[in-house]
């Protein structure tokens, strides 16, 4: 029917002055968006199949191509825009829920942006990290009350299990299923490299990959894919996941075309079957039978392990790490709701959860108000794009953060938002062998050592322009942030004074 057709969002631009009918881009492009025209002896282009994926623009030799967003539009209207009409349309058409991918692509408050760091002058001197030592690496996991000492003064030894990273970032949960060989292989490398973990998603870990459990933190998720005796014992770390930030409340699903070959295996899924995760857990529906978990994790790996939960930032956050915290849970993930999936719900994804900046600083601040606040790690998610976001979350109170979104974009990504597909041009997110050795194990793990040691060096240098030389000194130091553009409601869950105060 004609209302069943929508316009492709991309136009392909095509300089035949510059194409040499080469066809690298017919060659490179899953989507088959390009074509040879024997007949008119020239390359043409299906722009609906054309997803902005940028693979073909980099490799074309002669700069031939370029994408631009089209300027067909539907009348202007501020209330039904042409989003929202489309979506429509597709729904109208097809009975079905709208799948997305990546994070929240809304125009919400970023509020990283609207928060500045301090400097030092003239009474608190600066420090030079070129000539003085500065301190970046941090431990997870719960901290001692007090110090303890037997009969004769000697200091008792009861610091729980511990996770060391040389820097305060990890890199967050995506399975191996999701995530293809070569992009779980980018990632486990170079944490060993950096000192720092990964983390496995709920896809469970290859068999290749245990050499590296002292880098890695296993997931156990509601659909216990992957999880069994060898695996729990082969992390660093244990996460126990309730929800992720991109679809907080609802569970995972990996469409049966990526469970194929090692990940069937690795996964413990049928090759070919859905591999659906439930909203929740079935064992759990309160703090309770959460600590029931977090105790038969922790006796199943003879308490060698710090266990994690990991929470979507939701509107009642702070209460539900107030319960996590006394649940005997090590460390807390909060996932804020721009983090990035392989595929959620599109309605969800846009509209469920809370910034992670509101969540972390309301977190923090119950849990000090609470005297709890060393009983238990936080680790912040959900879009932190930079260093200065890695800062700015310390000071609201973080220990570290996950990154996820950047990682791969380190990896080649391109925001092209069609990770559910499976036909990933750039080999991250697809189980395609054609597609997947595209993406080079050798050049992803030095790229993703290049960004955590750059973004290092950047985190050094804004720590001594404070006068502060380690994290622990930086961790919820919320005099060193003002804010910028935000009401007073704003800057009283942040913690924070406004700009010029």
């Amino acid at each position: 029917m004609p209302i069943d057709f929508i316009y492709p969002d991309y136009e392909v631009v095509r300089n035949y002055d510059r194409c040499v009918g080469c066809r690298v881009c017919e060659r490179q492009c899953a989507n088959e968006a390009h074509y040879f025209d024997e007949a008119a002896g020239k390359m043409m282009a299906d722009e609906s199949k054309c997803v902005n994926c940028h693979r073909c623009v980099s490799l074309c030799p002669t700069r031939a191509l370029k994408i631009v967003k089209t300027d067909h539009t539907f009348k202007e209207n501020y209330n039904w825009t042409g989003e929202a009409i489309q979506e429509i349309y597709r729904q109208a058409g097809s009975g079905g829920v709208l799948l997305s991918s990546m994070g929240n692509p809304k125009n919400f408050p970023v509020y990283w942006d609207k928060i500045l760091i301090n400097a030092s002058q003239v009474t608190n001197p600066s420090i030079d990290p070129l000539r003085e030592p500065m301190e970046t690496r941090v431990y997870l996991g719960k901290k001692p009350s007090c110090v303890e000492r037997d009969e004769k003064g000697n200091l008792i030894p009861n610091l729980q299990p511990q996770l060391k990273l040389e820097v305060p970032v990890l890199f967050s949960a995506m399975s191996y299923g999701s995530l293809s060989y070569n992009a779980h292989e980018s990632l486990a490398r170079a944490a060993a490299q950096l000192g720092i973990l990964y983390n496995t998603g709920e896809g469970g870990l290859h068999e290749d990959f245990y050499r590296y459990g002292k880098n890695t933190i296993v997931q156990v998720a509601s659909g216990r894919f992957g999880v069994h005796k060898d695996y729990l014992s082969a992390g660093a770390a244990i996460e126990i996941k309730m929800g992720q930030g991109a679809k907080p409340g609802i569970g995972g699903h990996l469409p049966g075309q990526k469970i194929v070959g090692d990940v069937s295996k690795t996964r413990m899924v049928t090759e070919g079957t859905d591999a659906i995760s439930p909203a929740p857990h079935h064992d759990i529906y309160s703090i309770e039978d959460l600590r029931q978990l977090v105790y038969s994790l922790k006796e199943a790996t003879n308490y060698e392990k710090p266990v994690i939960v990991k929470i979507a930032a939701v509107h009642n956050v702070a209460a539900i790490a107030s319960g996590i915290a006394r649940s005997g849970a090590d460390i807390i993930a909060i996932d804020g709701f721009r983090g990035g999936t392989g595929a959620a719900p599109t309605r969800i994804r846009d509209n469920v959860g809370i910034p992670i900046e509101l969540a972390l600083a309301s977190v923090d601040q119950r849990l000090r108000d609470e005297g709890i606040r060393g009983s238990v790690s936080i680790i912040a998610g959900g879009s932190i794009r930079s260093s200065a976001d890695v800062v700015k979350a310390v000071a609201l109170g973080a220990d570290a953060v996950y990154i996820a979104t950047s990682a791969l974009l380190a990896l080649g990504c391109h925001l092209c938002r069609t990770c559910q597909t499976g036909k990933c041009n750039w080999g991250i997110a697809t189980q395609r062998p054609d597609l997947v050795k595209r993406l080079n194990p050798d050049i992803g793990c030095q790229r993703l050592v290049n960004l955590v040691t750059a973004w290092q060096h950047e985190i050094k240098e804004m720590m001594g322009g404070m006068g502060i030389n380690s994290i622990e000194a930086l961790k919820g130091n919320r005099l060193m942030l003002r804010g910028v553009g935000l009401n007073d409601r704003e800057l009283s869950i942040l913690g924070i004074k406004h700009a010029g105060e």
